[in-house]
């Protein structure tokens, strides 16, 4: 991450970083590889000399090498003076309401979020309790290539105290979101697949306070994922399997850190992640209407649910601090990413898996439906996603070849190259981590969201030949 996928020695050590993965809210590099005891260390230090005095909450999730660099993080912190407010194993968003609720002067995540076990880094929290900003992910960056630490004297050196209780405030956030009575008299059977990861700590006890009767699986937040740890269909047919199997009435399925959210209907078909947040749009603006934030990157079905709703919709750039940062500006009732995860206000500016799971629950108790007949009066589209080699200079050329060639679409320059048409959209941007540019369609059906893609892909192999 710290360097655009170039490897770069970071002054003042050895450690050559290569591969990183760029999330601009923090860091995530592959354990053994790059990623090290000391570089956490030396990056949590950077990160904590840009803060306001007060104490840092620090979490992981169940990635075997957390602890590790839990204990390198927290030593750190404590050699620059910072009071540390241990949670142990949280998910993202319970980190959030955790620095909110200490007033904690900011707060790091051990996480690589959905990335395979190999990895691991630090996702880094404001005072808000949002993740950073890229701007600001960018004044740490600065910070630690510098490779100057303010230790302090041994008579200053921090304390680390156990935070008790850890999701008692974010249960609490969530439960009053909703009508818990009309959830528990539904009795809804519910598989929660947690992979192994942090979600299950509170994923049960809110599934239990709703009343639900629960199906864990990898329920053991040990980080020994049974299956890769992004929640897509291919990941989950086995899960699928065990809701057909258990005859539960929905399935819900989180990534390590649980932010991101997947459903599958009790049928055993995987619904999916877009779906998550368009549920929970179409539940909550049906009660309280107000503007709505997604990136430009998520399925258009939130803007056909804005104007059903006749409230303001808003696009971002892709990032989860974008979105924030747009929801703030506008006010939002709601907002999130396509990829699983709402963002509601009123429990915090984080994806929110547990959000997800509360507001689908009480959708369907206040429809007294099933998740697939939800579902259907939704719009539809298929979505497909792709990637060409491409540096950044090239593609830079290659859109302006896309823009020309799609002239009947109405362009917009927020995040790469975005064209929308009336019933699809197409978009092009470059990768944060690889000199590649990714291609997005969305379309009413499959077969012309991948032909958009194609035409796309042979449009910028065009130009690329043009400019050689």
């Amino acid at each position: 991450m710290l360097h655009g996928g170039r490897q770069t020695v970071i002054p003042s050590m050895n450690t050559v970083v290569k591969q990183p993965i760029n999330s601009g809210s923090g860091l995530r590099v592959e354990v053994g590889e790059s990623l090290s005891p000391e570089l956490v260390m030396r990056f949590a230090c950077a990160f904590a000399g840009g803060l306001d005095a007060g104490p840092l909450v620090v979490t992981r999730d169940s990635r075997n090498t957390g602890a590790m660099l839990a204990d390198a993080v927290r030593s750190g912190l404590a050699a620059v003076g910072r009071t540390v407010l241990d949670a142990g194993i949280a998910a993202t968003p319970t980190t959030g309401v955790l620095i909110r609720d200490h007033q904690a002067a900011g707060g790091i995540q051990i996480s690589a979020s959905h990335n395979p076990s190999a990895y691991n880094g630090l996702k880094l929290f404001s005072p808000t309790g949002s993740v950073l900003t890229a701007v600001a992910g960018e004044d740490v960056i600065q910070r630690y290539r510098g490779g100057e630490i303010a230790w302090v004297a041994f008579d200053q050196i921090g304390e680390t105290l156990a935070v008790s209780d850890v999701n008692k405030a974010h249960l609490e956030l969530v439960l009053a979101t909703v009508d818990v009575a009309k959830i528990r008299q539904r009795h809804f059977k519910v598989v929660l697949d947690s992979n192994h990861g942090a979600g299950s700590l509170l994923g049960l006890e809110l599934l239990h306070q709703l009343g639900c009767e629960v199906v864990p699986v990898g329920d053991t937040p040990d980080g020994n994922f049974a299956h890769p740890p992004e929640p897509t269909a291919e990941n989950l047919a086995g899960v699928c399997q065990t809701i057909t199997e258990a005859t539960a009435d929905i399935g819900f399925c989180q990534d390590p850190d649980a932010d991101r959210l997947a459903l599958i209907d009790h049928t055993g078909h995987y619904i999916g992640e877009e779906y998550t947040l368009a549920l929970c749009l179409d539940h909550v603006l049906a009660i309280h209407a107000g503007p709505i934030v997604t990136n430009c990157a998520t399925s258009r079905m939130a803007q056909d649910l804005a104007n059903k709703y006749g409230v303001p919709f808003h696009r971002s750039a892709v990032g989860e601090a974008n979105v924030v940062a747009e929801m703030q500006a506008q006010e939002a009732t709601f907002g999130g990413e396509g990829n699983g995860g709402p963002i509601d206000p009123r429990v915090g500016f984080v994806r929110d898996s547990f959000v997800g799971m509360a507001l689908v629950l009480d959708g369907l108790a206040t429809r007294q439906t099933a998740l697939r007949d939800w579902v259907a009066t939704i719009p539809s589209y298929a979505i497909h996603k792709t990637k060409v080699p491409l540096d950044r200079a090239a593609l830079a050329r290659g859109q302006e070849a896309i823009r020309a060639h799609f002239e009947d679409a109405e362009p917009n320059d927020q995040d790469g190259l975005r064209l929308d048409w009336p019933d699809r959209w197409l978009l092009i941007r470059a990768s944060n981590t690889e000199p590649i540019a990714r291609i997005i369609a969305e379309a009413p059906d499959l077969d012309a969201a991948v032909e958009l893609c194609d035409e796309a892909a042979s449009v910028l192999a065009s130009a690329s030949r043009t400019d050689v």
